[in-house]
């Protein structure tokens, strides 16, 4: 595995135990009150970028993910592709600033 590989397959670990972590705490609450309470905290504070690779792990093999988490995530803002993800952070990835890549 690469250094890469290495570096994305400990990013999504962390995102899910995160994730769960969030859902632990709001297990405490009724179900609605929990499902409300951890998309909104995902939505609140989780950049684009994360929540787009949240729905990728999520759509790919959600069983990771504690079932609270799986609940929330209808609530859970999806940003479209990664360059929306992106420009809505404000980020211009190196190609499209020197003009190498059209920007549709």
């Amino acid at each position: 595995m690469s250094h890469d590989e290495d570096h994305i397959a400990s990013t999504a670990e962390k995102l899910v135990r995160m994730a769960n972590q969030i859902a632990t705490f709001f297990h405490s609450k009724p179900r609605e009150e929990g499902i409300n309470g951890v998309a909104e905290h995902i939505n609140k504070f989780w950049e684009p970028r994360m929540r787009r690779q949240f729905f990728e792990m999520l759509d790919g093999d959600a069983e990771d993910f504690d079932e609270l988490v799986i609940a929330a995530s209808a609530k859970i803002k999806r940003p479209q592709t990664p360059q929306q993800a992106d420009t809505s952070l404000g980020y211009v990835r190196p190609a499209e600033a020197a003009g190498a890549v059209p920007r549709k």
